[in-house]
């Protein structure tokens, strides 16, 4: 198969035409990144965004590796001698990596097989009479000549076991066998649970699981939800379940044999038949098992991944809360509350310790030093963890804001619970000691608890995606795939909101499309040693930062206040010519851009003709000139600032709440809705119509309406609805 075919295959799969799959492939290619493309060459792909780029990669690498493999298979099999034309012709038009080792499998090397030792001791030629149509005699007559103390087959008996050995590692070996069972297992096949040797002494002590309910369990394979596979996975990993797969057996020992049977004599059906029995039990069944729970657990990382991946992209694409100076507050009980003050530039202005919490329980003293750091500072919002003692610290904060706020009338202060998650990994980190040299972990972790509100995208890139907490069952994932899954996230918000070059920390850079780790050190050292950067040229001085990579990068960058005034805006350098043109025949100039004054460009679309650029380029462009480093963060829902306290003794049933969407999984969403615990609204109580997957209905960050329906205080549960009334 070559790269035109498979860009057939592609484009049928992607659903777009061969000429933007060609263009994709020469971009890729050429060394362009998806975000790149998606954003600056959508003349030369028809406009494909940033999520069918992704997939048309995906598939692309998928079907060129699975060549590679094609052409390693098949020049094993002609080292071999066994390659025929018709085995060729298979292996050349199989499209999936599963066929394509169920072709292979009679001809990979592998260790000595039960079959393997039997034809060692001669025993081919009397497999070959027992599959035979025209055998006649008695088949233990006929094993009488295969007896061999040379061999060790002692016995016409064991000459016939050996012999039925051959036959089922050729009946194992079929790939159009284990093709039809494959498929038969996955469309009737049941997964089942029972206690594993942990789940037993659970039973035995009487003691609760978050796996009882697998205790008795059955589920069709073709309708179990990833969420259950992952779950059972982690079960069955903790040994407190044992997982298998009740096939259809009868019906698939009856095709075999309807198939193998058929070209065997009737004195020789009944030894096949066990031999038949054999390969299925013995090699087929396990190995398809296998098989199937990975492809169950391959589809469920899949689904997983993509729902961690947008929860993630919707968290990094919260809006800053600009103008606001923020106190971050990190809660604990022995060891002290964490504080850190940041002014509204993230400048970090004073950090304190202070021991509201049990053991010390020094309230009045904690109230003195908020009461001196809000004055001092103005402070507008205390941004809170929600990890140990966030509760206790919530009631300590909104009781004190009660006292302030009345004590200075006029005053505005209030509060907001984040998810720290992450949080404490990254203030022991060595970037943040690179960062923040003078404070030790905790205040580091305050920091980033204030910062990660001001600005959600720069401050959670500094963490490993894997640890923000938005996510199911990931630390039972593959961890590279998750790795870049989530990468690929941040790249394109990163890039979607653009990145200002003069401020901007080593750890956001380095998701910049065309710049690597390397690369935003060096850009972070060029600017220690020679000041800020005056035009998005100057890049090119920037050590090892090439023009290729400054193709890929320049327009991704912002310079505010520089000495070009379109480096203040998603245009890229490459078509500053076409935007001054457009300005010209608008009767504007490039300072108009920045004092906000170019309006109407975008009707103009007849210029596009005139000056020869291209429609969706100048779409952009004078998207831009209207609106010059627009932020797409802006048009998300703020957080929900409180300045009261619920506890779960107060919700009622039919209460109604305001809340803000912290997480999503396959069943349903996580509310946070004032409250230490966070709600669940079942996927059967999102919306009136079925809800296919909550992502659906809702993402992380939007602020939503429910409705109570029972608390569970005892198991700290809350239940929820969006339906209406």
């Amino acid at each position: 198969m070559k790269d035109t075919e498979i860009l057939k295959i592609i484009s049928e799969d992607v659903g777009i035409k061969l000429w933007q799959a060609e263009a994709v492939v020469d971009l890729i290619d050429s060394g362009c990144t998806i975000p790149f493309i998606a954003r600056y060459r959508k003349e030369a792909t028809g406009a494909m965004d940033d999520e069918m780029l992704r997939l048309f990669d995906e598939r692309l690498k998928y079907l060129r590796n699975l060549e590679e493999r094609k052409e390693t298979i098949l020049a094993s099999i002609d080292e071999q001698g066994k390659l025929t034309d018709e085995l060729r012709a298979k292996i050349e038009s199989t499209m999936t990596a599963a066929a394509l080792e169920d072709l292979y499998r009679p001809y990979k090397p592998k260790r000595k097989t039960r079959a393997d030792i039997a034809r060692d001791k001669g025993l081919q030629g009397l497999a070959d009479y027992l599959m035979s149509k025209d055998a006649a005699s008695d088949p233990m007559d006929e094993a009488e000549k295969y007896i061999s103390a040379e061999n060790e087959v002692l016995d016409a008996k064991t000459a016939i076991a050996l012999a039925q050995d051959i036959i089922a590692g050729d009946v194992s070996d079929d790939a159009d066998f284990r093709e039809w069972i494959r498929k038969r297992t996955q469309a009737k096949g049941h997964i089942t649970c029972k206690p594993g040797a942990e789940g037993k002494k659970i039973i035995e002590a009487e003691e609760r699981s978050v796996y009882e309910n697998y205790f008795d369990y059955s589920e069709a394979v073709s309708k179990i939800p990833g969420h259950r596979v992952l779950a059972i996975n982690r079960g069955e990993k903790e040994k407190v379940l044992s997982v298998a797969i009740d096939a259809p057996s009868d019906e698939i020992l009856e095709y075999l044999e309807r198939k193998v049977l058929r070209k065997v004599s009737d004195v020789c059906a009944g030894y096949v038949a066990d031999a038949i029995s054999d390969a299925y039990k013995r090699l087929i069944a396990p190995s398809i098992e296998t098989e199937i729970r990975s492809e169950l657990t391959e589809q469920a990382e899949s689904g997983a991944i993509k729902v961690f991946g947008s929860n993630l992209e919707q968290l990094l694409m919260q809006p800053p809360l600009a103008g606001k100076t923020v106190l971050g507050w990190d809660p604990a009980f022995r060891t002290g509350c964490k504080l850190a003050v940041c002014d509204a530039t993230g400048k970090i202005l004073a950090t304190e310790v202070v021991y509201p919490t049990a053991p010390q329980n020094k309230i009045a003293e904690t109230e003195k030093t908020l009461e001196k750091l809000c004055d001092k500072y103005e402070i507008d919002i205390i941004s809170v963890g929600n990890g140990t003692a966030s509760r206790e610290s919530e009631k300590i904060i909104a009781d004190f804001i009660k006292k302030y706020e009345s004590s200075r009338r006029g005053r505005k202060l209030q509060y907001v619970i984040v998810n720290e998650a992450g949080a404490s990994v990254y203030s022991a980190s060595k970037l943040a000691s690179e960062e923040y040299p003078k404070l030790n972990v905790g205040e580091r972790s305050a920091a980033s608890i204030a910062r990660r509100l001001q600005d959600p995208l720069s401050e959670l890139v500094k963490i490993d995606p894997k640890a923000i907490g938005v996510g199911q069952y990931q630390h039972d994932m593959n961890q590279k795939k998750l790795g870049e899954a989530l990468g690929a996230v941040v790249e394109k918000c990163v890039n979607m909101v653009g990145v200002d070059l003069n401020t901007a920390s080593p750890s956001l850079l380095g998701y910049v499309s065309g710049i690597s780790k390397q690369l935003a050190t060096n850009i972070v050292a060029y600017r220690d040693e020679n000041g800020r950067f005056n035009s998005r040229r100057e890049l090119l001085k920037v050590a090892k930062l090439g023009p290729k990579a400054y193709e890929q990068c320049a327009g991704f960058l912002r310079i505010n206040g520089g000495s070009e005034a379109l480096d203040a805006t998603a245009v890229h350098p490459e078509s500053y010519a076409a935007a001054k043109a457009i300005l010209k025949e608008c009767g504007y100039e490039v300072k108009d851009i920045l004092e906000g004054r170019v309006k109407g460009i975008a009707g103009k679309s007849n210029l596009a003709d005139r000056l020869g650029i291209g429609e969706y380029t100048f779409a952009d462009i004078a998207g831009e000139l209207e609106k010059p480093g627009r932020d797409p963060r802006d048009s998300a829902p703020a957080p929900v600032l409180r300045s009261d306290v619920l506890e779960l003794s107060d919700l009622k049933p039919d209460m109604m709440l305001k809340g803000t969407v912290r997480n999503i999984v396959d069943f349903g969403a996580f509310v946070d809705i004032g409250v230490h615990q966070d709600g669940l609204v079942h996927i059967s109580e999102m919306a009136d119509r079925f809800v296919k997957h909550p992502l659906d209905v809702v993402k992380v960050g939007d602020i939503v309406d429910v409705r109570v329906l029972s608390v569970d205080e005892k198991r700290g549960k809350i239940s929820l609805s969006m339906k209406q009334e």
